[in-house]
C-alpha cells in the first residue's frame, strides 16, 4: 500500500507539473497538450465501450475527429479561419456513412455511441479554447492561460480537499448507488475551500464575485462530471478507464470533472460577461 501511495503521489505531481507547465509556457503547447488529451480520452472511451460489447466503434476514427475539432476552433480563435470545421463536419458525415458498408449487428448503437464521444469528450475540451483565447483592444487575439489554468486548480482543490474532509468528517454518502466513497461532508468540505480558492484569486485578479462563482460553478458541475463518469464505468463494469497514469487510471478518469466544468465554465462566463 506504501509502494502505491508513492506510485500514485509521484504520477499524481508529474500530472500536474505537465498540464500546469504546458498552460502558462505557450498557447502552442496548451493547444498541443490538450488536443492530445482529447483524442486520448475519446480514444480510451471508445475502447471501454468496444469491450462492453455495448457497439462496435473506430476508436481511431474519433480520435481523430475529436483532434481536428480542437484544431478548428483553436484556430478559428486565433486567426478566424472556418476551414477546419468543415473537414470535422466531413468527418462525422463519414462515421454515419460508413455504417452502410461495415455491417455491424447494430449500427443505431454504432452511431449513438460515435457521436456522444464527440458531444461528451471533444466538444469540452474544444471549448476550452473559448476560454484561453480572447480578442484584445486591437482585435488581437490573446492567450489569457490564467482562465483555463484556475479551472484546473478549482477541480484539483475540489477532488483533494473533498477527499480529506470525506476521510474525517464522512457519514452521509452523496450517491452511494454510484460513487460509494463520496460523502456529503466531503462535497461541502471540498466546495467551501474551493469557493475559498476562488476568493483568493480574486485577490491576484480582481472581481472576487465573478472567481467565487466561477469556483462555484467548477464545484458544482465538476461533481456531476465524476459521478456520470462512475456511471459510465459502472454501466461497462470497469474499476478505471484506462491504465496510462499509474496509480490515477485512465485519462477519463483524470479529466471526467472537467468534461462538465469547461463547458459550464464558459456558459457562465458568457453570461457575466453580458450582464456586467
Amino acid at each position: 500500500m506504501k509502494s502505491n501511495l508513492i506510485l500514485r503521489t509521484v504520477t499524481g505531481i508529474c500530472f500536474i507539473c505537465v498540464v500546469v507547465g504546458c498552460i502558462m509556457w505557450h498557447p502552442m503547447a496548451f493547444g498541443i497538450l490538450f488536443a492530445l488529451v482529447s483524442a486520448c480520452s475519446t480514444y480510451e472511451f471508445a475502447q471501454i465501450i468496444n469491450r462492453s460489447g455495448k457497439a462496435s466503434l473506430s476508436a481511431f476514427n474519433l480520435a481523430c475527429c475529436s483532434f481536428v475539432l480542437f484544431g478548428a476552433v483553436i484556430v478559428y480563435r486565433l486567426v478566424g479561419s472556418p476551414q477546419l470545421f468543415c473537414v470535422y463536419g466531413l468527418l462525422l458525415l463519414f462515421l454515419v456513412i460508413e455504417q452502410l458498408y461495415l455491417k455491424k449487428s447494430d449500427p443505431l448503437a454504432n452511431w449513438a455511441f460515435s457521436l456522444m464521444s464527440q458531444l461528451y469528450i471533444a466538444l469540452p475540451f474544444a471549448l476550452l479554447n473559448m476560454l484561453a483565447f480572447a480578442t484584445g483592444t486591437d482585435g488581437k487575439p490573446t492567450y489569457e492561460w490564467h482562465i483555463p489554468l484556475f479551472i484546473f486548480v478549482f477541480i484539483w482543490l475540489n477532488d483533494t480537499m473533498a477527499y480529506c474532509f470525506g476521510s474525517l468528517l464522512g457519514r452521509h454518502k452523496l450517491f452511494e448507488r454510484i460513487s460509494p466513497k463520496k460523502s456529503w461532508e466531503g462535497s461541502i468540505g471540498g466546495g467551501l475551500m474551493t469557493l475559498v480558492g476562488g476568493w483568493v484569486v480574486s485577490l491576484f485578479y480582481g472581481q472576487p464575485l465573478m472567481w467565487i462563482g466561477l469556483a462555484l460553478v467548477v464545484v458544482v458541475f465538476g461533481t456531476w462530471g465524476d459521478l456520470c463518469e462512475s456511471l459510465l464505468k459502472r454501466q461497462v463494469n470497469i474499476k478505471d478507464s484506462g491504465h496510462i497514469l499509474p496509480g490515477h487510471g485512465g485519462w477519463l478518469d483524470r479529466f471526467d470533472s472537467s468534461l462538465f466544468a469547461i463547458p459550464a465554465a464558459v456558459i457562465y462566463l458568457c453570461l457575466w460577461s453580458a450582464f456586467q
